[in-house]
Formats: C-alpha cells, sequence, structure tokens
C-alpha cells in the first residue's frame, strides 16, 4: 500500500488554511476495492473501491447530504 505522501491529490476539500484540509487520492498501485483515499485533517484515512465512491457521490449529488452541513 502507498503512503498517501507519495500520491498526487485529486482534490483538496478546504484549502483555504494550513491545516492538513481533508483530500482525495487515487492510489493505481492498491487493489481496486482500497483505490480511492479519502485524508482528513488528522491524519486518518478510508480507502473504497471507485463503485463505492461513485455511489457516495451520486447520492451527496441527491442531497443525502445536505442536512449535515
Amino acid at each position: 500500500m502507498t503512503d498517501v505522501r507519495d500520491l498526487e491529490p485529486v482534490a483538496t476539500f478546504c484549502g483555504n488554511c494550513d491545516c492538513g484540509c481533508p483530500q482525495l487520492f487515487v492510489d493505481e498501485s492498491a487493489p481496486a476495492e482500497r483505490r480511492v483515499v479519502i485524508t482528513d485533517d488528522f491524519g486518518q484515512q478510508v480507502r473504497m473501491s471507485a463503485d463505492q465512491f461513485a455511489s457516495l457521490v451520486a447520492e451527496a449529488k441527491a442531497g443525502a447530504l445536505d442536512a449535515i452541513a
């Protein structure tokens, strides 16, 4: 498994500070079920498949996460 510090971020969520903002990466060297990586500003990470990530994005676009913000 590749260290995320060796990966290029696809997106940075926040970017207005120097706090280690949450980021999205694609780890091409990881198994397919762990290829998409989301990190938080505490150094933790979640790994998922591209299909799982697509489902998350679709749910967010449909408003499933609107109550959180």
